[in-house]
């Protein structure tokens, strides 16, 4: 099974060469790698040049925003399975192996997804995230969680889909997910870890500074999945899927309160 994975680099230097050889060091035969950089001014373009005869196709054309950019470059991609990792975050060692081992043994699946860790920029854990099953009515309320540094989809059931949403600037991950939902396609969670997903001063998360797009794009999604835009009495249903996803996986409190009395255990 072949796995094609992209990574979008854009002025993440600091944090990219990580990010590369967590792919390229997965020890996985059949991997395709693909970057796409649309303009990067900080010294990411020359690291990749250093990295150009490890890659199968590095991207250098402007884009239209992440979304498009990720599908520019599945556009070019050959794998039957697909995966992104932003330039500042990275997989875990065996996550490719254990995601293609899942999809082959389940050919009904259209994507696997496991847990992963929030991290600092120095690589301390500042919590577990836990992911969940996936509910289309769940995930407009706030009841799901899915980390898309661990989360892997069939290129058929992505290309079926239309790929990511390229309107969308801040959740095209969880939109992907939720088409797969729309369209009947079944995904899985994984009791594993895969993914590192990295919080600092000049992420996207970490700056705050989409909060207000975020909001709309959340809204636009909820008026899909409902039909109508969301009502003041809404809160108590936002309250109550966020109060079943913690009952139905005791660990994710157990593991933040381990998470902050342990200080953060550095990810080797």
């Amino acid at each position: 099974m072949k796995v094609s994975i992209v990574t979008l680099s854009f002025n993440q230097r600091p944090f990219l060469e990580r990010a590369l050889n967590s792919v390229l060091q997965q020890e996985y035969d059949d991997l395709e790698y693909i970057v796409v950089d649309p303009g990067s001014t900080d010294g990411s373009r020359e690291l990749l040049e250093q990295y150009r005869g490890q890659l199968a196709h590095l991207e250098l054309d402007p884009d239209e925003g992440p979304a498009d950019g990720l599908n520019r470059g599945f556009a070019v991609a050959s794998g039957d399975v697909f995966a992104y990792v932003n330039a500042d975050d990275r997989l875990l060692p065996g996550a490719v192996r254990k995601a293609a081992t899942i999809l082959s043994e389940a050919p009904d699946l259209a994507a696997v997804y496991a847990h992963g860790f929030i991290a600092g920029p120095d690589d301390r854990v500042l919590r577990r995230f836990r992911s969940t099953p996936f509910d289309a009515r769940r995930y407009v309320f706030g009841g799901v969680s899915v980390m898309q540094q661990a989360t892997f989809v069939r290129s058929p059931a992505f290309r079926e889909v239309g790929g990511f949403n390229a309107r969308n600037s801040t959740c095209w991950d969880a939109e992907l997910i939720l088409d797969l939902s729309l369209a009947g396609m079944r995904t899985r969670v994984a009791d594993d870890y895969w993914g590192v997903f990295t919080i600092h001063p000049e992420s996207i998360s970490g700056s705050g500074r989409l909060e207000e797009p975020y909001r709309r794009d959340c809204a636009r999604l909820f008026e899909r999945v409902m039909g109508r835009a969301p009502e003041g009495r809404d809160r108590f249903r936002f309250a109550a899927a966020r109060l079943q996803r913690w009952i139905s996986d005791p660990r994710i409190v157990l593991w933040r309160v381990a998470d902050q009395i342990g200080g953060g255990q550095v990810i080797p």
